[in-house]
């Protein structure tokens, strides 16, 4: 698992919703510079969060955890 990977996904599929840091801070309930930390690949969101982006994003959340969207098997 690598949180480069992942944080760069996260910041493209926020940016296809055409979402602010802190718009989709106040979604999920934490500060912009906290989605900023996650972008980065700093820090992992935890999993409560995790799984309420995958609702946002409508994604999986192995293809969060894969940092890529993956194909219908």
């Amino acid at each position: 698992m690598d949180t480069k990977v992942i944080g760069k996904f996260l910041k493209e599929l926020r940016r296809e919703r055409k979402m602010t840091q802190e718009e989709l801070g106040e979604m999920v309930g934490v500060t912009n510079k906290t989605i900023s930390k996650w972008e980065n690949g700093n820090y992992m969101p935890p999993i409560d969060v995790l799984m309420l982006l995958c609702e946002i994003y409508d994604v999986t959340i192995n293809e969060i955890l894969n940092g890529r969207r993956l194909e219908d098997a």
